[in-house]
């Protein structure tokens, strides 16, 4: 019985290798598992890379960004490209190079916020700054694209139709616009313009300039306030004139007469004069020219002259010092030719 008993409760022993087998099997278990979790945190790290890089470099505000950095390089057919423009039919004197760079030396403290969703595939960015101290902004929308590599997205500015700024010069056919020099047909012209952006519009020649006139222009449905150039005089023409003037009335006081000739100087006695006759300018004419009928013209030049001189009343035979202060005036004819201008008095007498 004993003898039984214990070959009962005998376990069978184990056929050779099964147990390497049953470790080895664990062990692949195991080692699959880690791959899985390797496999999974790679998928994980892979959508966080995507998402990452989607909003970091081909998110709605990367496009943005580089639009705004082509202004900055006066890159015109770059920002073109990103804001979908349409050029209405005007001047594009300052949609590239130095004008368009130049659009932006007063745009400060620029910042780009985070895009806010307006619709299922449209997104709005908004882009704030200064200009000169004044606190502005500019809202881009954009529109999904077509993915890039399967995975990344693109963004692109929903079509738009840039701005103008009108524009008007006196006597002139020619202006500049950030220092870009513009033809002015009829003294008008019409200037397609990026924005944002800070625009001067001038004119100045060595006889006749407008004094700048600033637009600031932050979208493209904002109506922009014409320009209108008010052309005149410089100080050089201002002071050309008024030396020919001066010594015209110079030349006519020095004529010894009561009546210089050619002069609009006169003086008149019943009596007899006996001895020379002595002019003096007392005061000059100021000089003002002015735009009229598509020509300049000068006011009328009023000014102050003495004359003295002795005379001898014809009934008494005495004889007595004359000195009168008198005004007097002329008008002139303007004639000018490229940068000459020749002043011609006009007498009425």
């Amino acid at each position: 019985m004993t003898t039984e008993y214990r070959a009962l409760i005998q376990a069978p022993a184990p056929e050779p290798g099964t147990v390497d087998r049953v470790k080895n099997g664990t062990q692949l278990i195991k080692i699959a598992a880690v791959w899985l979790l390797i496999f999974l945190l790679g998928v994980a790290a892979s959508i966080v890379t995507i998402a990452v890089v989607n909003t970091k470099d081909f998110g709605p505000e990367k496009t943005v960004a580089r639009y705004l950095d082509a202004l900055k390089a006066g890159d015109g057919g770059t920002a073109r490209g990103l804001l979908n423009a349409k050029i209405p039919g005007a001047n594009a004197a300052a949609l590239d190079g130095k004008a368009l760079a130049q659009s932006q030396k007063d745009v400060k403290e620029l910042s780009i916020a985070p895009s806010v969703p307006t619709d299922e595939n449209t997104e709005r960015v908004t882009v704030s700054y200064t200009v000169t101290d004044v606190p502005l902004s500019t809202d881009f929308v954009l529109q999904k694209g077509p993915k890039h590599w399967l995975f990344f997205d693109s963004w692109e500015m929903v079509p738009v139709t840039l701005p103008v700024i009108n524009a008007s010069v006196v006597n002139a056919n020619q202006s500049s616009i950030n220092g870009v020099e513009a033809n002015m047909p009829d003294g008008k012209n019409s200037f397609a313009v990026f924005y944002p952006g800070n625009y001067e519009l001038e004119y100045r020649s060595p006889l006749f300039a407008a004094p700048p006139v600033t637009r600031t222009v932050t979208g493209s449905t904002e109506a922009v306030s014409p320009v209108s150039l008010a052309t005149g005089p410089t100080s050089d023409l201002l002071a050309q004139v008024d030396g020919t003037i001066r010594k015209y009335l110079d030349a006519c006081a020095k004529q010894a007469v009561l009546m210089p000739t050619g002069c609009p100087l006169n003086a008149a006695t019943n009596n007899r004069v006996l001895s020379s006759v002595a002019w003096s300018i007392v005061e000059y004419p100021a000089i003002t020219i002015t735009p009229f009928g598509g020509q300049w013209i000068m006011a009328p030049l009023k000014f102050k002259a003495q004359v003295a001189f002795k005379e001898q009343d014809l009934f008494t035979g005495q004889v007595s010092p004359v000195k009168q202060t008198s005004d007097f005036s002329f008008t002139t004819k303007l004639t000018i030719t490229a940068n000459n201008v020749l002043v011609t008095p006009v007498l009425d007498f």
